[in-house]
């Protein structure tokens, strides 16, 4: 069956005027001929399909294969509400029919297959739940309209669409003799033409709607991979986010160093400061490549950082305040912890020792001398092996580390398990003073973030540390691999809460209930957490949920590859 429609216009002289033909001419098309699988449309092939049947269980992503088709097909989703008044009784007829078909074969002896059961219990199911209110009934069609330059290739992405679905359990057909109708139906007007319509619930229909996009591309972000549903870029800027916060959860070796390197590299590019805390040394070579400064803290280094250096030339009564509730709980990690007393004595110290010096850097010999003149010998005992012990070159020296470069890294790794995380807090302490004076756009990386949840005192302080980094054009990324060590302590739910970009890899059944939990994850986002390869990531930023694989380009990934088949290659 072939009808054609066509516009013929008598040309004119268009520099006289334009006869009423000619103005239709040049705001519609020339030709249309209609097949009856097809419509053609100057030399455009068109066809409308619809989907005639779905699963019998609906789940979140459920039409990803439809939304995410990389073809040119124009989709259309039609809903209507159905009254539950008006939907019950037919409802129950047809649960009877079903009832009785059913005790028909039981009584013949025939076996009763899901084809019936199933059915059965979903209408049983569904009609429960309108009589209690907890859903309503809606009709759903969907089509879908494809276009191509030839016929064949519109019979091959006809194949291709009917297989992608197939493969999730929806099965389409072609509107047969109906393909202007199935048109004007996929058209931005409302109407439904064909009316191919398909019964569901409220729950089934609203996981149909396809407005949670998967993309995420912000003007002037950086690349962070590429997106795993349709390989477009996710490019993303942390500092137009609520704040420039991020938190990365992993399990060993899932790539999560690697991923960090990578933007690293990025928000280098893109004119960011970078300042590293590393305590397994993985950041030298990304600095050495960068002509970034390395500072090694140990007991044998030549770098020092006093955690009594303010750095503040005009020191306001606010500011010292705030630097001795931060250097208090400095001191608390020092000596195992200060109890009410003791607490008080360290305050009003630490404000006496900045009162009398005025001319010099204040040092831990300061305060330490402080509580002897005052009778506060078991507190000063306690921080003997800091004052004239083997770790006296570590905490009572003053600072001789310079932060004017563009890539900083702190190697702490030559430090003791016990001190690493006592001197990770003192460097966020410094870099914090430093960022307050020249606020401009920073990034503080900190490694193996676990160590910071050990003691409450560091927990605290980096909570706190996040919680203000926003008003100096600061951005903290914490790395860790167990994101039950965060998401079981006060402390590292505040630190989540405070963090606008968290990215997840790999998980393990140990971790994943709690991740899921946490950040509302859909089962597809559970099991994608579960399986995903080394390198691959869901990126969540603000309300933006993206699965993505994170790739670095030839010239990166030498400088930051851990791999030891590559690095001892």
């Amino acid at each position: 069956m072939k009808k054609s429609f066509g516009f013929i216009a008598k040309k004119e002289d268009h520099s006289v005027c334009l006869g009423e033909q000619d103005q239709l001419s040049l705001i519609s098309y020339s030709g249309l001929e209609e097949y009856g699988d097809h419509i053609n449309i100057d030399g455009n092939y068109f066809r409308t399909l619809f989907i005639s049947g779905y699963p019998y269980v609906a789940h979140s992503g459920w039409l990803d294969a439809l939304i995410n088709f990389n073809h040119n097909a124009d989709i259309s989703f039609h809903v209507e509400d159905v009254a539950s008044l008006n939907a019950l009784p037919k409802l129950q007829r047809k649960i009877t029919e079903l009832e009785s078909t059913k005790r028909a074969m039981i009584k013949v002896g025939k076996i009763v297959g899901s084809e019936l059961t199933d059915p059965l219990e979903s209408a049983i199911q569904l009609r429960d739940k309108l009589q209690r209110g907890q859903e309503k009934l809606f009709q759903v069609a969907i089509y879908i309209t494809l276009r191509s330059t030839s016929e064949s290739e519109m019979n091959q992405l006809s194949r291709l669409l009917e297989n992608t679905l197939a493969s999730r359990l929806f099965y389409i057909k072609t509107a047969q003799l109906q393909q202007i109708d199935a048109l004007q139906s996929v058209l931005p007007r409302g109407e439904d033409k064909l009316r191919q319509k398909r019964n569901m619930d409220s729950s089934s229909a609203a996981l149909c709607f396809p407005f949670m996009s998967s993309e995420l591309v912000q003007e002037g972000g950086i690349l962070y991979g590429v997106n795993k549903s349709n390989s477009s870029l996710v490019m993303l800027d942390r500092f137009n986010l609520n704040n420039a916060n991020s938190i990365t959860f992993a399990q060993s070796g899932s790539g999560k160093s690697y991923s960090s390197k990578v933007e690293i590299l990025r928000q280098l590019m893109s004119g960011t400061d970078v300042i590293v805390i590393d305590p397994e040394r993985e950041y030298q070579k990304l600095a050495d490549s960068f002509g970034g400064s390395i500072i090694e803290l140990s007991a044998q280094s030549q770098h020092h950082i006093n955690p009594f250096d303010l750095g503040i030339t005009n020191l306001t009564r606010r500011s010292l305040a705030e630097h001795a509730v931060n250097l208090t709980e400095i001191i608390s990690l020092l000596v195992d912890g200060l109890n009410t007393r003791e607490t008080a004595v360290t305050d009003k110290a630490i404000m006496a020792v900045y009162s009398s010096i005025s001319d010099r850097e204040v040092t831990l010999q300061d305060f330490y001398d402080y509580l002897i003149d005052h009778g506060e010998l078991k507190l000063a005992e306690r921080l003997d092996k800091y004052i004239s012990g083997s770790l006296s070159s570590v905490f009572n020296t003053e600072t001789d580390i310079d932060l004017n470069n563009r890539l900083i890294v702190f190697d702490i790794k030559d430090l003791p398990d016990s001190l690493r995380q006592i001197m990770m807090v003192i460097v966020a302490n410094y870099v914090e003073h430093r960022v307050k004076q020249d606020p401009k756009k920073r990034l503080l990386v900190i490694d193996e973030g676990w160590m910071l949840l050990e003691h409450e005192q560091s927990a605290r302080f980096i909570s706190g540390l996040v919680r203000r980094a926003r008003k100096y054009w600061l951005g903290v990324s914490i790395i860790s691999q167990q994101a039950n060590d965060f998401l079981s302590n006060d402390y590292g739910v505040a630190i989540v809460s405070q963090s606008s970009l968290r990215i997840l890899m790999r998980q393990d059944t140990t971790t994943i209930a709690g991740v899921v939990r946490e950040f509302k994850l859909s089962e597809y986002e559970q099991s994608f957490l579960l399986s995903c390869d080394r390198g691959e990531a869901l990126i969540i930023a603000d309300l933006n949920h993206v699965a993505l694989s994170v790739v670095a380009s030839p010239a990166e990934h030498p400088l930051i590859t851990t791999d030891p088949s590559e690095v001892f290659a």
